[in-house]
């Protein structure tokens, strides 16, 4: 089994559609609200070439978790700040049909390795909801430490919801 992570491209469009069809009532309790048409080509390559837009401006990178070559989730780093901050969030999932198989925690570990070595951040953050216990214990595998709760942090599923926050320094990276 080989987890990799790469930048997603134009061409990634339909296997991620169908993989987000796939996917769509198993991820509902943990995103935001999305549209009918979400997981459809024209949506998803539309978020793709967006998030592309933002790769080349410096703010975000967004890739795709392979397994043996297949697209089986999505891993993004976002909001990217430079400056005095160098930082920027984490954000990731899995399909289900190979959820709980570590493929989440290789992943992080391959993109923690991207964004402190190649992107020169200094810090990573990433939310999980309060009972994301499985993505708390990737972020906890890979490093991460609690920061703190974040009341009413995002709306997720309709409404507003806590977050665990956790973040990785550069000179704290496990290993």
């Amino acid at each position: 089994m080989t987890v990799a992570v790469r930048l997603v491209t134009e061409e990634d469009t339909a296997e991620i559609t169908t993989l987000v069809a796939a996917n769509r009532d198993f991820l509902a309790p943990w995103e935001p609200l999305r549209p009918k048409d979400w997981a459809t080509e024209p949506i998803q390559l539309r978020m793709i070439m967006d998030a592309l837009a933002r790769h080349a401006e410096g703010v975000g990178v967004p890739l795709v978790i392979t397994l043996d070559g297949v697209i089986v989730g999505r891993i993004n780093v976002s909001d990217i700040v430079r400056g005095a901050f160098q930082s920027a969030h984490l954000g990731y999932w899995v399909g289900e049909e190979h959820n709980g198989r570590g493929i989440a925690s290789a992943a992080v570990a391959a993109t923690i390795a991207l964004a402190f070595a190649e992107y020169g951040l200094h810090r990573l953050q990433a939310g999980t909801l309060l009972h994301n216990h499985g993505s708390q214990r990737v972020l906890r595998r890979n490093g991460f430490t609690e920061i703190g709760l974040a009341p009413r942090y995002l709306r997720i599923a309709g409404d507003w919801r806590d977050h665990l926050l956790f973040q990785l320094l550069a000179d704290q990276t496990p290993g």
